[in-house]
């Protein structure tokens, strides 16, 4: 199957790619390079030994010649069946800074990918949605009949609602399209091979990274947000999913995609807290990781963790590798890129 990844250069889409490669299908990347470097592609290509072809556009601006959509100018001419949608900005602080930017790129870069789709043929998409979308957990776990887009607290997390619902309406005009919504907790981990992994610019959002260039000498700290929560030690707990584990979940789907839309959790259904993950850390990397308990964030809830049994059942699919396998591979990536892709490879 020919493939279209949009933001296909970045932390979840490298590994899709690279997993979709062993699996036979024919990759093209669709990226602004906004937030990703064109090396993570290069070091695809090496790892699998397979020729990407890379279009550098930015899905959520206007063509030129028609002031509208980016099928007749970045697509033009770009056969593809299937589309797995990464695009898109992702840092919720950011988003509750910037809502109008926000809302304008992840929404925009989806109406677009439709009517590109449209246009070419293409009747598969696999949308990047988030369990932010379930706002504050009304149960544990979180199942995919959770009520979605009640209690959300910033646009980052309205904005994947509100593709999700995009895509379904899109859906229902279009009967013959095939639509998979990918609603997955904390992405972690990377390649075994430490070649490629998350690369965050300016300061991670994310606890993992963030733990690693502490680890590495990059940061002098990690900042714990809150010990007070009704946790096992008072700190916030999260469902974290290896991301070779995550990018096996997106093809599993876009293998059994069907005519409607579907929507998946994509998680482990074991929650971890902080200061679990800490340790574990520590373990894997051999490196103490110093933190301070900071204030809690507002917005930010206790525990969240998936129910995975739909896409178990469904998709056959299920985590295989363990929160010390994430942070054994998190490590071997960081140590060896103490500066991301843009600093090398370490001697």
């Amino acid at each position: 199957m020919r493939v279209l990844l949009t933001g296909g250069a970045g932390y979840i889409g490298s590994h899709t790619a690279l997993v979709l490669i062993e699996r036979g299908h024919e990759v093209i990347v669709l990226d602004d390079f906004s937030n990703s470097s064109v090396e993570a592609v290069r070091r695809v290509e090496e790892l699998t030994g397979s020729p990407i072809r890379v279009i550098d556009a930015d899905l959520s601006a206007p063509d030129p010649a028609t002031g509208s959509g980016v099928g007749p100018a970045a697509l033009a001419g770009v056969e593809f069946e299937a589309a797995i949608h990464f695009a898109g900005l992702k840092a919720v602080g950011e988003s509750v800074r910037q809502p109008t930017r926000y809302y304008r790129t992840n929404l925009v870069s989806t109406l677009n990918l439709l009517d590109a789709m449209r246009e070419n043929g293409a009747t598969k998409i696999v949308f990047s949605s988030s369990a932010t979308v379930y706002g504050d957990p009304q149960h544990l776990p979180q199942d995919e009949l959770h009520p979605v887009g009640v209690g959300l607290t910033n646009p980052y997390g309205w904005s994947k609602a509100m593709n999700e619902q995009i895509i379904r309406d899109a859906q229902a005009a279009r009967p013959e399209l095939e639509a998979v919504l990918l609603r997955y907790f904390n992405p972690v981990g990377a390649h075994p091979s430490g070649r490629i992994g998350e690369d965050p610019s300016g300061i991670p959002n994310n606890l993992m990274p963030f733990i690693a260039q502490v680890a590495v000498g990059k940061r002098e700290r990690l900042s714990v947000f809150g010990d007070g929560y009704p946790t096992v030690d008072g700190t916030g707990v999260r469902d974290y999913i290896h991301v070779m584990d995550l990018a096996e979940g997106h093809v599993a789907a876009l293998e059994r995609t069907m005519p409607g839309t579907t929507a998946y959790n994509l998680g482990s259904g074991t929650g971890s807290s902080v200061l679990e993950v800490v340790r574990a850390f520590e373990t894997a990397s051999g490196r103490e990781i110093p933190y301070e308990i900071v204030p809690a964030r507002p917005g930010d809830v206790a525990e969240m963790v998936a129910d995975p049994a739909k896409a178990n059942a469904e998709l056959g699919w299920r985590t295989t590798r363990t929160l010390a396998e994430a942070c054994a591979d998190t490590w071997a990536w960081q140590s060896a890129n103490p500066g991301g892709y843009a600093g090398g490879s370490a001697a």
